[in-house]
């Protein structure tokens, strides 16, 4: 018999002071699908699905290696939110151009992944990562 407690779902609850923008920049230009949205006297929530969830928990002097791959120093707070997209350099880009504000473009870390910074609505500080491949909207150099 198994006694270990199931967990079959990991949810972020994020309070946004201005929730339509912060709905707006997550379902529509980040791209999570809305699962359920649900009305109480005077307020709103949508859950919005991410994919497949994980619990990354660090001690600060990782986190802090992980600002200095990804930014050059120490800039997260507690909380970090971290997304898996197929074209790190397009999806930043896109983020960009829909609100966010760029920490650090993408760069090649030692984790062989590309991940860029930035900072979301509701004040919360977002990693972008994926393989480390050219954006296919960038011309690929032909060595031969």
């Amino acid at each position: 018999m198994n006694d270990k407690p199931g967990v079959s779902e990991l949810r972020l609850v994020v309070t946004a002071p201005d929730y339509e923008q912060a709905l707006r920049f997550y379902r529509d230009v980040l791209g999570l699908p809305e699962r359920a949205a649900y009305e109480s006297p005077g307020g709103r929530v949508t859950i919005l699905e991410a994919g497949r969830a994980t619990l990354e928990l660090a001690d600060p002097p990782h986190a802090a290696y992980i600002d200095d791959v990804e930014v050059g120093r120490r800039v997260a707070g507690h909380i970090r939110v971290a997304f898996e997209v197929t074209d790190t350099a397009a999806a930043t880009a896109r983020l960009a151009a829909g609100g966010a504000t760029i920490i650090a473009e993408p760069v090649p870390t030692p984790w062989e992944t590309l991940n860029a910074r930035l900072e979301g609505p509701a004040g919360l500080q977002l990693t972008l990562f994926g393989d480390q491949q050219p954006s296919q909207s960038e011309p690929v150099k032909d060595n031969s």
